[in-house]
């Protein structure tokens, strides 16, 4: 019917009088596009995206793996015709010229180094280029790519700037402009494509064991193991699905891989579904690093540190990284600043050793587990320039029938832009037997006037 994008709506009702308009959805387009390109991965993870409907492949190294170009070229457009969308494509030794093709000659496939020919008669639309470039073109008589690859660089970049010929010559196939990928390469990656598509559990448990063993083949070969592993899962009708997991410690043991994998399926909220099956399982080493061999020992707290390790690596891939904790110490004698919970598997070694807070046989100095943010309590009664004889926190009013302390805390005054007042910590026990931690943020009389007091913890 002669269509063609960006055409005026009364020239297409004039063809197609029973024409249906609908308002397009950017944000929807915008999403189908992404779901194309991450179903377009199973040929090459050089793909990026093209605003606003196109996809660029780099396929450098990929055609042998699907018969040669031609037949990676019929093959990708008629998976995309399959699954109900319009598709254009075409191949050639650049993305410039690989677009213009695609969107003017469908189905065309460049020979290396004929791109100048290829391109040559299309008409300089087929480039983007901005409205004013094309307009000055079309008033110099310069109609196609031809003509305008005639004249010479420098009276081009004098009449439409250095950018319009750098991409005339990125087209041409004289100069070369990379693409950028929408997801980041991973290290090495192993791939199995099924001749039929597979939907069980144990073919695709088995056949991340034998990713993770070609993997570590690779990773062993560069001295190298994975922190971070993704598995795509790509089904027969289009839809992706990606796992990922991290480890504590570069690994390379492809049974704790295909182990770690299978507590991250089993905890997923939504669960892998194979719809009509898989026909390919990618495993990608996302980030790698340099493999420290150890030498066997029959030490048992090194053993034990390695269960721990495997521990922590099946709980953060069974509930996330986020969810176990570590508490590491930080040179700081400020009670909330003096450790921290980071997740487990980033931990590492550190000088700074656990100060020691109770002497053997002696109750603890301080609560194990304190609040996030000191709580204000309203102090009912207390004694000159010591504990509180009655306080109310939390709605509930608790008698003190025994106190420790004080404990004394000035601020670290190089820290903060403005002083802090000292704190006065106490341990006091009410007459239901519970213990808590209280401080006073002030000194009477030096301080403040009136001093505010809050509860920092409680004890078991």
């Amino acid at each position: 019917m002669n269509l063609r994008v960006d055409m005026p709506l009364a020239d297409a009702r004039a063809m197609i009088s029973s024409l249906r308009v609908v308002e397009a959805d950017e944000a929807t387009d915008q999403k189908l596009i992404e779901r194309i390109a991450d179903w377009c991965d199973r040929y090459t993870p050089f793909v990026a995206l093209d605003p606003p409907h196109g996809l660029l492949l780099d396929i450098t190294g990929v055609p042998q793996l699907f018969g040669g170009e031609r037949a990676l070229l019929d093959g990708v457009r008629a998976a995309i015709a399959k699954q109900g969308l319009a598709v254009k494509a075409a191949i050639a030794g650049n993305a410039a010229a690989a677009r213009a093709l695609a969107h003017h000659v469908d189905g065309t496939l460049a020979e290396p180094g004929a791109e100048a020919e290829a391109i040559a008669a299309l008409p300089i639309t087929a480039l983007r280029l901005d409205s004013d470039t094309l307009h000055g073109l079309k008033r110099a008589g310069l109609k196609t790519i031809g003509a305008v690859a005639s004249r010479t660089r420098a009276e081009l970049a004098k009449r439409f700037g250095a950018e319009m010929v750098a991409l005339i010559d990125c087209a041409l196939g004289k100069a070369e402009k990379p693409i950028s990928p929408r997801r980041p390469l991973p290290d090495c990656m192993a791939e199995h494509r099924f001749a039929e598509p597979v939907v069980t559990e144990s073919v695709i448990a088995d056949s991340l064991l034998s990713l993770g063993k070609t993997l570590t083949t690779i990773l062993e070969k560069r001295g190298e193991g994975a922190r971070a592993l993704i598995a795509s899962f790509y089904r027969a009708d289009g839809a992706v699905r990606r796992i990922g997991i991290e480890t504590g410690k570069a690994l390379r043991d492809p049974l704790i891989i295909q182990k770690l994998f299978g507590e991250r399926l089993d905890a997923l909220a939504d669960p892998l579904d194979p719809g009509f099956g898989f026909d390919l399982i990618r495993l990608e080493a996302a980030r790698a690093e340099r493999f420290d061999a150890q030498s066997a020992r029959l030490d048992e707290s090194d053993n034990a540190k390695e269960e721990i390790a495997y521990l922590i690596d099946r709980l953060a891939a069974r509930f996330g990284p986020q969810r176990v904790l570590s508490f590491c110490p930080l040179n700081s004698h400020i009670p909330e600043a003096a450790s921290a919970a980071i997740p487990a598997q980033y931990t590492k070694p550190t000088k700074i050793a656990w100060q020691r807070l109770s002497a053997p046989n002696e109750a603890p100095r301080r609560p194990l587990r304190m609040f996030a943010r000191p709580e204000p309590i309203e102090v009912m009664a207390e004694v000159p320039d010591g504990p509180p004889l009655r306080f109310r926190w939390r709605r509930l009013a608790h008698a003190v029938n025994r106190a420790e302390g004080p404990e004394r805390i000035a601020m670290e005054w190089w820290r903060q832009q403005e002083p802090q007042p000292t704190r006065d910590y106490y341990r006091v026990e009410d007459d239901e037997g519970r213990r808590f931690w209280l401080y006073r943020d002030g000194l009477y009389g030096r301080e403040t006037d009136r001093p505010r007091w809050y509860v920092h913890g409680v004890f078991a």
